[in-house]
């Protein structure tokens, strides 16, 4: 864990160098802000009442969209896991989701829903089948090694799925829910900023680019890298905590 953590404060400060270098190359703020400048531009927008309101509400819109693509994902993956008709119907509908084009589902949405849910529903789309694959991947691990062993004992496909499948596949599922949420932040964003959404990170990143401030949009941007590993960080803090309980 500490060699991990050495390589990725070594990552951090590879593209930190790279931004200072290329700044000094392009010397235009409009172009590449400094990097002074944009925590400048972070530190005032940290201080403003208007910002955390905004994050607040984009947090909710990731999070509410994150727990629905989760349990959304563990019904049908519970059942796709016990039948193969279920898993066949299921599929094609997931290979879809996967390659609708977001700005196309947002533009849709945008007509029947307001712009504070259309990011919801879109990220819940993206999600979804990252999240059925990762746990439909992991019940199918658990199934391989101890389905038989439920078969022998007689013990029903709901009773398997919910008290043996479910708990031994979490470790796994919660090591890979980190980036998939970290995803699910970002894609929240984009749909805020395409949407146009009130009190938002992606309206504030709007708002940034039509008055041409360059410094708080890309100060906007790296807020939301950072939270984005931070959620990464601590999915996998809890998986680690886990499997070191079991143990």
């Amino acid at each position: 864990m500490k060699k991990n953590l050495i390589f990725s404060i070594l990552a951090v400060l590879a593209l930190w160098l790279v931004w200072v270098v290329a700044y000094f190359i392009v010397r235009n703020d409009y172009i590449l802000p400094s990097f002074w400048e944009t925590f400048r531009a972070m530190g005032r927008l940290l201080g403003e009442p208007s910002f955390w309101s905004a994050f607040g509400f984009t947090f909710l819109r990731t999070f509410a969209a994150f727990f629905a693509a989760l349990a959304l994902a563990a019904v049908l993956s519970a059942l796709a896991c016990l039948f193969g008709g279920v898993r066949a119907f299921l599929a094609p509908v997931v290979s879809t989701l996967r390659t609708v084009p977001t700005m196309a589902v947002i533009l849709i949405l945008l007509l029947w829903t307001s712009h504070g849910v259309a990011p919801v529903i879109v990220s819940l789309l993206v999600l979804f089948p990252a999240l059925y694959a990762a746990m439909l991947a992991s019940l199918d691990g658990v199934r391989e090694e101890y389905g038989g062993m439920a078969r022998a004992f007689k013990v029903g496909a709901g009773r398997r799925a919910l008290w043996m499948y479910f708990p031994l596949a979490a470790p796994a599922v919660l090591g890979q829910a980190g980036s998939i949420l970290s995803m699910g932040l970002k894609i929240t964003v984009s749909g805020e900023v395409l949407a146009q959404t009130y009190r938002s990170l992606g309206g504030m990143m709007q708002d940034a680019q039509i008055r041409l401030d360059l410094p708080s949009l890309l100060a906007l941007t790296v807020v939301v890298v950072l939270v984005g590993f931070l959620l990464e960080g601590a999915c996998l803090l809890a998986e680690r905590a886990i499997v070191r309980w079991r143990t």
